[in-house]
């Protein structure tokens, strides 16, 4: 155990992820979009770019958001005009999710600024290949 919170690998990532918070936040408010917001459209457009229609729980799991959070999101991106939610034909309790035009837009727009931070705030990290390996590694 590190004897201050400034050796502490733990501590160190959580400000290292809130400044990185911050400037995805910064970047994104332009487009009127939040964090959250930008990760559920990005993913669910990236998902029906792939010949997926995720319903909310597969967008959930992909993004790694929480489901019920997930619903909250996705009704303001499909009030903002980003996505649909029509009916599963083969399970008419669940809704398919798939961008608009406008969403598709705006999150290749998104994604290309979101991309040019994490390029800036990673550079500084001289092992940012071992940085992605760790960070590539998830609980399925």
């Amino acid at each position: 155990m590190a004897s201050d919170p400034e050796g502490s690998p733990g501590f160190l990532l959580w400000h290292v992820t809130l400044r990185w918070q911050r400037d995805i936040a910064r970047a994104l408010a332009p487009f009127d979009l939040t964090h959250v917001q930008f990760v559920l459209l990005a993913t669910a457009w990236w998902m029906n770019s792939h010949g997926e229609d995720p319903n909310q729980l597969s967008l959930a799991r992909k993004a790694g958001t929480d489901v019920k959070m997930t619903s909250q999101v996705l009704r303001k991106l499909e009030d903002k005009g980003f996505l649909r939610r029509e009916v599963d034909p083969a399970d008419t309790r669940a809704k398919l999710l798939r961008v608009t035009d406008a969403g598709a837009e705006l999150a290749q727009r998104t994604i290309a600024v979101v991309d040019e931070v994490d390029r800036a705030f990673f550079a500084a990290s001289p092992e940012a290949a071992g940085l992605l390996r760790v960070l590539a590694r998830r609980d399925e």
